[in-house]
C-alpha cells in the first residue's frame, strides 16, 4: 500500500496512543471507562513494557494503533499474541489501513514463533465483526470473558492468607 508505513511506537507517541485510545472509547460508547494517563501509559508501555504498539501512518501522519501483548497457550505450548485494541480514525476507515496493520501482527506472530493471534469484540460491533470475518479469522462463541476489578479486585486478593 503506497504511503501507508507501519512503526512501532516510541515513548514520545505517548499522547498520540492516549489520544487514539480517547477515540476508541468515543467509538464503543466507553470514554466514562478511560482512566489511562499519559504517565500510566508511559510506565505502563515503554518502562514496565506489559504491551506494544504499532501506530500506522498514511503520508506520515498517524491514522490508527494496535495495542497488543503477549499471553501464553498451555494446549500450544507457546506463546500468542492478543490484541487488545485496534483502531483507524473514523475518516480513515474502508481505506486498508486496518487490514495491513491486522497483517502485520499475524506476519510478527509467525516471526516471534507463536501459536495464535486473538482479541476480542463488542457484540454489537457488526462492522469490526464483519471485518475480522473477512481476514479469517473465527469468533470463540463457547467462551466467555470474566473480569474482576476494582474493590471486586482488592477483596479477591484480601482473600489469600500465606
Amino acid at each position: 500500500m503506497k504511503n501507508f508505513n507501519i512503526r512501532f511506537a516510541k515513548e514520545e507517541d505517548t499522547k498520540l496512543i492516549l489520544n487514539f485510545i480517547n477515540g476508541l472509547a468515543e467509538y464503543e460508547e466507553l470514554s466514562n471507562e478511560v482512566v489511562a494517563t499519559e504517565e500510566t501509559l508511559k510506565e505502563s508501555l515503554f518502562i514496565r513494557k506489559a504491551a506494544e504498539v504499532i501506530i500506522g501512518e498514511y503520508e506520515g501522519i498517524p491514522v490508527g494503533f494496535a495495542l497488543f501483548f503477549h499471553n501464553f497457550s498451555t494446549f500450544i505450548g507457546k506463546p500468542g499474541i492478543y490484541l487488545e485494541d485496534l483502531y483507524i480514525r473514523p475518516e480513515m476507515r474502508g481505506k486498508g489501513f486496518g487490514k495491513k496493520m491486522l497483517s502485520f501482527l499475524g506476519k510478527l506472530t509467525i516471526e516471534r514463533d507463536c501459536g495464535r493471534l486473538e482479541w476480542s469484540c463488542l457484540d454489537w460491533n457488526k462492522p469490526s465483526i464483519d471485518f475480522y470475518k473477512s481476514m479469517g479469522s473465527i469468533p470463540m462463541d463457547e467462551w466467555t470473558v470474566y473480569r474482576v476489578t476494582g474493590d471486586a479486585l482488592e477483596k479477591l486478593a484480601g482473600n489469600f492468607i500465606k
